[in-house]
This record gives C-alpha cells, sequence and structure tokens, in this order.
C-alpha cells in the first residue's frame, strides 16, 4: 500500500508542553525561541529542553505523486496527490485539476476539458505500474487503446480547484509473469461523489533495450535544439488553404492548434508545435499519444461545426487505438468522417491518421454541446 499524504485524526488530544497541559482543541503552538524565557524548562544545570514534535500532530499535507512516476517533467502537470490499495487489484487515487489550466480548458473558461481525463487515466496507469506493480523507472510504455467516457455536468469549474477520487483495477493479460507488463487498466472518476468520466487503456511496458531495439533506427534522444520541422511545415509545395481561426478547432489559442487544411476535404496535416509546453512537456523520439487524441478533438469539431458556435462542443465519448508509433520527421495526415446515432442528433466522428500510406491511429468520437 503507497499512502502520499501525511493523515491526522480528525480530533487530535491535546498536546502537552513543559508548562503544562494544552487546553484548547489544538495542539499548543510552540513558544517562540526568542521570548522563551520564563516558560522554557530548566534543568539543573541552567539549560533549557523543548518538547519534540509529534509527527502524528502534524497537519495533513497535500502533495503531488513524483512527476517521475507519471512520466511528466514539469510539477505543474502532475495531476495525481495520493494513492493507496484497497485490494488485490484495486486502488483508490486522489487528484485534483486546477482552476485554470493553461490547455486542459474549454474556449469559454466553464468547464475542465474533457482529454483532461484522458491525461488523468494516462498517469493512473503509468502510476501504478511503477509504484504498486513493481516496474522499474527507465522503462517505456506503449498505451495500445483508450475508451473513455466523459459528463460534462460534472466538469464544470468551480471557485477552487476540483478534487476528485479515482477508483482504479487493473487485469494482468499474462497473470503468471513476475511482474504485470502488459495489462488493462479501469479506472473510474468521480467528484464529490458523482461520477465524472470511467475509462479503460491497455498498457505494455518495455525495458529499455527492448524499447531500443523496437525503436531502432529511431534515435531515443533527438536533438531539441534542432528540431526537425518536417512534421510542422506544409506538405510539398502545393497551395494551401488557409488556416481557420482556433474556434474553428475548438481552441482559442493558434499555438494549441495541431492540423493545417489541406485541399483535400476532412483531411488535414498534422503540424502540432514541438515546443508547445503540455504537449510535449518531455522530449520523446515519437509523436505523444496525447498529440493523436488532441488531434482527434480538433479535427472532430471542425468536421462537425464547420462554423464556430457559442457553445463549445465537448467530447463525451472517446474510442481511440493507437497501431503504429506516430514519426516525427514523417508527414501525418488526418481523415475524417461522421455518422449520426438514430435519433439523428448526436454526431459519431471517425478519424483515421495514416503515414507512408499506413494507418497509426483510430478514433471514434461523440460530441456534445452543453446547454
Amino acid at each position: 500500500m503507497t499512502l502520499l499524504t501525511v493523515h491526522q485524526d480528525n480530533h487530535p488530544t491535546p498536546a502537552t508542553t513543559a508548562t503544562g497541559t494544552a487546553t484548547g482543541p489544538h495542539p499548543a503552538a510552540e513558544p517562540d525561541p526568542t521570548t522563551q524565557t520564563s516558560t522554557e524548562t530548566k534543568t539543573g544545570t541552567g539549560t533549557s529542553t523543548k518538547t519534540p514534535v509529534d509527527p502524528t500532530r502534524m497537519p495533513r499535507l497535500t502533495t503531488t505523486v513524483p512527476r517521475e512516476y507519471v512520466h511528466r517533467s514539469t510539477l505543474a502537470e502532475v495531476f495525481l496527490t495520493g494513492c493507496e490499495q484497497t485490494g488485490n487489484t484495486h486502488y483508490t487515487l486522489t487528484a485534483q485539476w486546477p482552476r485554470a489550466h493553461t490547455f486542459f480548458t474549454t474556449p469559454d473558461g466553464t468547464h475542465h476539458h474533457p482529454l483532461q481525463a484522458a491525461e488523468t487515466i494516462r498517469q493512473t496507469g503509468i502510476y501504478l505500474a511503477h509504484a504498486e506493480l513493481g516496474i522499474p523507472l527507465g522503462h517505456h510504455f506503449l498505451m495500445r487503446n483508450l475508451h473513455l467516457t466523459t459528463h460534462p455536468q460534472h466538469l464544470t469549474i468551480g471557485p477552487t480547484p476540483t478534487d476528485l477520487t479515482l477508483t482504479a483495477t487493473y487485469t494482468p493479460h499474462h497473470p503468471h509473469t513476475k511482474r504485470p507488463t502488459d495489462f488493462t487498466m479501469h479506472i473510474t472518476i468521480t467528484r464529490n461523489g458523482h461520477p465524472t468520466a470511467t475509462g479503460t487503456g491497455r498498457f505494455t511496458c518495455l525495458t529499455p533495450t527492448t524499447y531500443q531495439r523496437l525503436r531502432h533506427p529511431h534515435t531515443t534522444t533527438p536533438d531539441t535544439t534542432t528540431a526537425d520541422t518536417t512534421s510542422t511545415s506544409h506538405a510539398g509545395t502545393q497551395h494551401q488553404p488557409p488556416n481557420p481561426p482556433p474556434t474553428h478547432y475548438g481552441r482559442t489559442l493558434p499555438h494549441d492548434i495541431v492540423l493545417t487544411p489541406t485541399p483535400n476535404p476532412h483531411t488535414w496535416q498534422l503540424t502540432p508545435n514541438p515546443h508547445h509546453p503540455i504537449l510535449f512537456d518531455h522530449t520523446t523520439d515519437h509523436i505523444p499519444g496525447m498529440v493523436l487524441l488532441e488531434a482527434a478533438h480538433q479535427a472532430a469539431t471542425a468536421h462537425t461545426h464547420p462554423t464556430p458556435t457559442t457553445h463549445p462542443t465537448h467530447p463525451t465519448t472517446l474510442h481511440a487505438t493507437f497501431h503504429h508509433y506516430t514519426e516525427h520527421h514523417t508527414p501525418t495526415y488526418i481523415t475524417t468522417h461522421t455518422n449520426t446515432n438514430t435519433n439523428n442528433q448526436t454526431p459519431t466522428t471517425h478519424i483515421t491518421a495514416h503515414q507512408n500510406n499506413t494507418t497509426v491511429f483510430t478514433a471514434q468520437l461523440t460530441t456534445h454541446t452543453p446547454t
């Protein structure tokens, strides 16, 4: 069991100082050593002693889990705050989403972006693998698929950061191995007892040696000072349609846009900013999965709502499969087509990403426009 918060009893017993017993509901404050003359206990030699601090009476403190355990470089991007094991394959975790995240916020500033739930699920799977399942740091992870359902009515941003409770259950696909290097994680995210999101993802862990062999000849430490811009440039020399404003893609800032239109309808080139502080939080030798999820969201938004609306669409269901690594230095194209359900009200957009005529990523995304 791992517990990353220091707990305190709700009703601590009064603290006893050298001068007597405190009489209030809280421990007595430690006297200021600069003024402690008459209250300190004198020994026979005239030296003073202090009552040692009892760790069990220290206030409860909240912090994030180690950033290395969720493969993040920036502490501000770590959303998990604690974890404890509640069964053989069951865990309860805590998390917090900030009120004004620079990326995971809807354009109108009223809701947490649904993809923040996807990032939280990604962090949970990796964290539990390292902290609870014995996967050493330095191992690499493949997320093979992700199935996510969100509830926009519980994604509203309140006057304080959003505190969350997560329940996670993992299922190993090879239960007799020493470590569960291939497993599925089912996660439910609740807020004040209300379901905020549920998700299931399959993770595969690779040793550094296996990963190097799998990724050869691709380097695992690209030079970020001379980052290749092939993937962020326009394809060829053909005329490119003008890029619509960010609101066309459900975003407000130009540097958050990861797509560039092509002459073909419902087709975009994947052109993320390789220095984006959130999408490229740390150096990778391939396009991160969260970039592909964001591309799916932006393409679905542009496809289903070509004219920006005052009420942004929220992805409510997402089914994504990562078929192959998506390389930095090869143009990637995103295509979409849309189906509607029987009541003809909820469109589902099918997204495909391909490189060199090979499908590397597919997703189905259903959106909802909150009233």
